[in-house]
């Protein structure tokens, strides 16, 4: 530990949110459906912390005796889930469970991997054309 009580203060509260925030709190365990469909939890991971103290004078002026400690010190975490990864028949897509989009720009980007799959179907589909 450190020389200072709020050293300690400090190591503890981040040893406990080191054992709360792991890679399995962002993505999550993966589920398997009935029919072969694997789901895996994509979650977005905030987290706050704080500490404080201060060293103070015993009510006893006397000399000998050490500075007193007093302190705390705290911490919170946010998890707020994303989306899912679907795996389904070698095919991944990423299905978004946050509120639509509010302005063009949003919408166009959340579009992307779509028009891009139906691009990618297309020429596909071309090659295949072409070799009969």
């Amino acid at each position: 530990m450190s020389d200072h009580p709020i050293g300690d203060i400090m190591t503890q509260t981040m040893d406990k949110l080191r054992q709360m925030v792991d890679a399995n709190t962002i993505v999550g365990t993966p589920i398997t459906t009935p029919d072969g469909i694997m789901l895996i939890p994509i979650s977005k991971l905030s987290f706050g912390f704080g500490c404080g103290g201060a060293d103070f004078k015993p009510k006893a002026q006397e000399q000998t005796q050490p500075l007193q400690f007093g302190g705390g010190s705290g911490a919170g975490v946010c998890v707020t889930p994303v989306a899912f990864l679907v795996v389904a028949k070698g095919n991944v897509r990423l299905l978004p469970v946050a509120a639509p989009a509010n302005t063009t720009v949003d919408r166009i980007v959340d579009m992307v991997p779509e028009v891009v799959e139906k691009i990618s179907d297309m020429v596909g589909k071309n090659k295949d054309e072409e070799e009969c």
